[in-house]
């Protein structure tokens, strides 16, 4: 099942896939209208003749036209779609063309043309004769590649309004920010009851590794880790009677033969658990936000990075970021992370890598931050982005955090601000969020 969902987000990515589909779909289509017209549809098409009443060489040319400009719509939208990629690339960040192309309104259209085209082949060639006796003409066939055309210019217009909106930065920004919080609910589920690392002493869980003997397990690929199987370390771990340590997170490069995980055993690994460790793992040429908020969190930041270059200079596209970024924290200030430490039972089973609240605060914040030296208005956005934040949390771990971005840019406007009148604007600022820290930290201590 794991495999199954990493081969359809690849195939999801893919501008050929749905495409594929549609095509072979317009294919059945034609073969279900010819047979229809085959078996005995003239006589009661007969009876619209201005609709269906078309001879042999007008279905030919009509149906060679359809072709012939579906292939031109074709190339045009292939032309606009390619367009829409340098632009986004350019202007924003290269990684953010993964979403591009998994847009299923792209990949639609491209599969309609697509299939028109392939559909009028299908009924041009079996269309016989002149006006003889051995004349065949499917004029349901033909109908319909008409209603299909219409359709088609339908789609082309909408498709033209779609990429002017997409290739817009609050589009973009707004489809990471989406995509990033269905990851962050499907991973990190809101449950009250859920316990966190600070349930185990940490120095006891050391100790207890300690005294294990650690073989390596070496990776069978090179690239990013995508997502992880937890469940199946879990089971190996147990099958095993021992502990699964992952020496690389969600996100994270591994380079073939290095350490991917290590085993406490008694005895070297044999092939068959190393093969099923690594197939728990699935690693890829890029990173996906499936299992790695994070890397939702990096697009943003670069779009923000871009848009606050000296080059660029739009200080409103990194305003539009922090936002985002705020929408994106908030809902994570609340959840309960999943432990570092897994158990089954009292045995200690899986050492995992997990991203905390602090380590997410630091990459949403800590280069937008730098690059917004002397930018009033960005820094202005950031604590807005911390008050909205801490307001909605009173996990300790969370206000800590928050509390060091506090201090940080506090220390940066102290330092950069020279204006007078700015700089009494953020340190108001300031006051304000260090008082709605301060309620939240007396609300959780109260708690």
């Amino acid at each position: 099942m794991h495999k199954v969902k990493q081969l359809y987000g690849n195939l999801r990515s893919s501008f050929w896939f749905i495409p594929s589909l549609m095509v072979i779909g317009s294919i059945a289509i034609a073969a279900v209208f010819i047979e229809a017209d085959s078996a005995g549809s003239d006589r009661w098409l007969s009876q619209w003749p201005r609709l269906f009443g078309v001879e042999a060489e007008g279905a030919r040319q009509m149906l060679s036209t359809l072709a012939g400009s579906m292939v031109t719509v074709m190339g045009i939208t292939f032309s606009m779609t390619l367009l829409a990629l340098v632009l986004a690339s350019g202007q924003y960040t290269s990684r953010i063309l993964r979403n591009f192309m998994r847009s299923r309104i792209t990949q639609t259209t491209l599969g309609v043309f697509a299939g028109i085209f392939t559909y009028c082949l299908i009924v041009l060639r079996t269309i016989r004769g002149s006006g003889g006796v051995d004349e065949f003409v499917p004029g349901l066939a033909v109908f319909f590649g008409l209603v299909m055309s219409l359709g088609g210019v339908v789609i082309l217009i909408y498709f033209i309004h779609h990429i002017a909106l997409s290739i817009q930065a609050s589009s973009i920004i707004a489809s990471v920010a989406q995509e990033t919080d269905a990851s962050i609910d499907r991973l990190l589920p809101i449950k009250p009851d859920q316990g966190t690392d600070e349930d185990k002493d940490p120095n006891q869980v050391l100790e207890l590794q300690d005294k294990r003997t650690w073989y390596p397990v070496p990776a069978a690929l090179s690239g990013y880790i995508q997502s992880v199987n937890s469940d199946a370390l879990l089971r190996l771990a147990r099958q095993s009677r021992t502990i699964v340590r992952m020496e690389h997170g969600i996100g994270a490069f591994v380079v073939q033969n290095t350490t991917l995980v290590s085993l406490a055993l008694t005895y070297p690994p044999d092939r068959e658990t190393i093969d099923a460790l690594n197939g728990a793992f699935s690693i890829g040429r890029h990173r996906t936000v499936d299992q790695d908020p994070a890397f939702g969190i990096r697009q943003i930041v670069d779009m923000a990075l871009k848009a606050l270059s000296p080059g660029v200079n739009d200080t409103s596209t990194a305003v539009m970021c922090v936002d985002y970024l705020t929408s994106i924290l908030a809902r994570l200030a609340g959840r309960q992370f999943p432990p570092s430490y897994r158990y089954e039972g009292e045995s200690l089973r899986v050492v995992a890598i997990v991203p905390s609240f602090d380590d997410l605060a630091a990459e949403a914040f800590d280069q937008i931050r730098g690059s917004a030296e002397g930018n009033v208005a960005v820094l202005l956005r950031i604590l807005g982005a911390l008050d909205t934040i801490g307001s909605l949390t009173i996990i300790p771990g969370s206000l800590r955090a928050l509390d060091k971005q506090l201090q940080w840019i506090a220390e940066l406007a102290e330092r950069c601000t020279e204006a007078g009148h700015d700089r009494a604007v953020i340190e108001r600022r300031l006051a304000e969020v260090r008082k709605t820290l301060a309620a939240q930290s007396a609300l959780a201590a109260g708690g």
